[in-house]
């Protein structure tokens, strides 16, 4: 038997090719496996989505909304985050195990079993559901749950094996958490908040073809039809850049709507700018290395533009 590590932990061991075939669990100490569930997860993909959340409520407060409140909210909005992303991982664990990027995963490592991240997935959108209810409002555990069953059901059962479209429609999951953290504040979802569920579902498609063009080929073998895959990079980096033009106004949009000051203003031109000019970059030169400085910019943009809501509502 080939040893082989996984990603997420140097001691937990990736099955060979002949015995992805099974949904045999692999023997590991209790420390690794807990380690596993966390990565089912995907921690990574969860801090992003917090990252927005919490601007978004000190701008509904127009200023800090309470620590209490901001708590509980990011409990609930990671453990709907963290249900869904181990649900995606029970349905793609076989294009996971044959992607690069994604086979050392806990289900083609063989490390869960592909039931028990199901039941754990669908255990924590309950329990996210729950705990928002019961400690912040029925409009945020509704909108967290809602953005749960759209990622499965419609994004990854629906959409992502069938449509280069996939990341554009399926993105809007990964916007909801700006509406949670605002329905938090407020108990509803006022025209500003549906303004920064714009700017993220326009990020998601630059930020994610930027990736995908990395992995082209990883997406081809699995037979997931993203957009460089189907229509090329010429034509994906022009959709980069339409979508970045767009991204650029919705930001414009809500500096009006959402009442900000200079602090977000200044930070929405410099920071657009700079992501205009990557993806013309891009489309001059379609080539891995240029997506992939993209994509990384494409995390600090979301971080830092958001970062400088906060600071306009918290400094002024």
């Amino acid at each position: 038997m080939t040893a082989h590590r996984a990603a997420s932990d140097p001691d937990i061991r990736l099955a060979s090719d002949d015995e992805r075939s099974s949904d045999y669990v692999v023997q590991v100490s209790t420390g690794d496996k807990l380690k596993a569930y966390v990565a089912l997860t995907k921690p990574r993909i969860i801090e992003l989505l917090l990252v927005t959340t919490v601007p978004a409520m000190i701008v509904a407060a127009r200023g800090w909304p309470g620590l209490t409140l901001v708590a509980l909210t990011l409990i609930g909005g990671t453990l709907a985050a963290g249900g869904a992303n181990a649900i995606n991982c029970y349905v793609d664990r076989d294009i996971d195990g044959i992607m690069r990027r994604t086979r050392r995963r806990p289900l083609p490592a063989h490390v869960v079993a592909p039931a028990n991240a199901l039941v754990f997935g669908a255990a924590l959108g309950v329990a996210s559901f729950m705990l928002l209810w019961l400690t912040v409002n029925l409009a945020s555990a509704a909108l967290a749950l809602g953005a749960l069953l759209f990622y499965v059901f419609v994004y990854t059962l629906g959409l992502k094996r069938n449509t280069p479209q996939n990341i554009v429609i399926g993105g809007a999951a990964g916007a909801v958490p700006v509406l949670v953290g605002w329905a938090a504040v407020t108990g509803t979802v006022e025209p500003p908040a549906l303004a920064l569920f714009g700017i993220i579902f326009y990020w998601t498609p630059p930020h994610f073809w930027a990736l995908a063009m990395r992995y082209e080929e990883d997406y081809a073998a699995a037979g997931v039809p993203m957009m460089p895959v189907v229509y090329g990079r010429a034509e994906t980096a022009r959709h980069i850049v339409l979508y970045s033009l767009l991204l650029f106004a919705l930001s414009l949009v809500f500096f009006s709507i959402g009442r900000m000051g200079l602090i977000y203003l200044g930070a929405a031109l410099v920071l657009n700018g700079i992501f205009v000019g990557r993806a013309l970059q891009l489309l001059r030169k379609p080539e891995t290395e240029t997506a992939w400085k993209l994509f990384k910019y494409s995390i600090s943009y979301l971080a830092l533009l958001f970062a400088s809501m906060a600071a306009d509502q918290l400094l002024i």
